[in-house]
């Protein structure tokens, strides 16, 4: 069983920086991808940052230039570096892990529908004021 726990959320004014945590345990040995995604109040949750089962990275093009995907693979943690926050990446954020049957037909993780998902964290909290 797959368990995702994000830490690191909180409140921030516009310019200021987060970074996100996602401790993993209980990862397949199968090819996998992990990703970070976000929901704001009212809006479908969307993807903003991978690594991909290839090992490439992408990046929403929203957030492209501002924020850094990264992991330890030691600590088998997943980490979002956030920087130049602005009141639109205001949302809840959540950690995800996909293996190869649900990234099949995808180029990107963060093309993949999130109902399709099925290993996600509890979410933290991201609030940015301006």
């Amino acid at each position: 069983q797959v368990d995702l726990v994000e830490s690191g959320g909180g409140s921030v004014q516009a310019g200021g920086s987060l970074r996100l945590s996602c401790s993993a345990s209980g990862l397949p040995h199968s090819k996998i991808a992990m990703a970070w995604f976000r929901q704001a109040p009212g809006q479908e949750r969307k993807g903003v940052a991978a690594f991909e089962r290839d090992g490439r990275i992408t990046y929403a093009e929203s957030v492209k230039g501002r924020f850094t995907i990264s992991r330890d693979n030691a600590k088998n943690t997943l980490y979002l570096q956030m920087n130049s926050l602005k009141p639109e990446d205001t949302a809840t954020y959540y950690c995800a892990a996909a293996s190869d049957y649900v990234l099949n037909g995808f180029d990107s993780f963060l093309s993949v529908p999130f109902a399709a998902v099925d290993a996600w964290g509890q979410g933290t909290l991201v609030t940015v004021s301006s």
